[in-house]
């Protein structure tokens, strides 16, 4: 039979005793991580001043004080890391849906429905177009809302030779790429399409009110996932060449 298991928790109304120093020592030396893990303690340390004197200076008072910046500086990359952790994985989440929604197309004009209506909610942007080079003597206006013709060299001029993408606030959308929308866009993400070697270059062009959405630097791994995605299913659909 064990005995009566005891409580550590206080009872209610009984004042709590305060430790002995030399417990508090033990204590410490047992769990040398008390203070790093609990680091809004360290602003609360008063090292005694060991010196007499206006021009001597305590090197405990300056090591502590070093120690408590220093924990706040990692207190806040911390935060910033789990931040952007935490944008990283909401991002993730945005695209692997908008890849879900294109693969769940049932023809080429629901895939273009698709990609130039849905992609700007389930992005969280404000507006998705499809940009393609024609030719000089090929059509001058898309066949669906939501896509754009553009001439031969655009996408280069665009991008720059040979870029696959630009991020970058800007101060207004280029209207040949965003239609209408163009006057929403302070920033904006602009990926080249290449379904086929025998297909015109095209453009993904993704806009966003927030200044802040898109900018230069800014990764482009999960946009240039979504784009390649989108260049095989062109290729499924109009039975284009690898």
């Amino acid at each position: 039979m064990t005995g009566k298991r005891t409580s550590s928790r206080p009872r209610v109304g009984v004042p709590l005793r305060a430790p002995e120093a030399e417990g508090v020592r033990e204590y410490l030396l047992e769990n040398p991580n008390f203070l790093t893990d609990n680091p809004e303690l360290l602003p609360l340390l008063r090292p005694e001043a060991r010196h007499s004197g206006e021009n001597v200076l305590d090197m405990g008072q300056i090591v502590t004080r070093r120690l408590c910046d220093e924990v706040t500086r990692l207190q806040a990359q911390q935060e910033e890391l789990l931040a952007n952790g935490r944008a990283n994985q909401a991002a993730q989440k945005r695209i692997h849906a908008a890849a879900l929604a294109m693969l769940e197309a049932r023809d080429f004009e629901h895939l273009i429905h698709v990609v130039t209506r849905d992609l700007a909610e389930i992005l969280g942007i404000d507006t998705v177009t499809l940009c393609v080079e024609v030719a000089g003597d090929g059509p001058t206006q898309a066949p669906a809302g939501g896509v754009y013709v553009l001439p031969a060299g655009e996408v280069d001029r665009v991008l720059g030779p040979g870029a696959g993408s630009r991020l970058e606030g800007v101060s207004c959308g280029n209207r040949a790429v965003f239609g209408p929308a163009a006057e929403l866009v302070r920033s904006q993400a602009l990926v080249r399409l290449s379904p086929s070697p025998g297909s015109p270059p095209g453009l993904l062009a993704l806009g966003s009110r927030d200044g802040n959405k898109y900018h230069a630097g800014q990764g482009t791994e999960l946009l240039q996932f979504l784009s390649r995605l989108m260049e095989r299913l062109f290729r499924a659909w109009l039975d284009l060449s690898n």
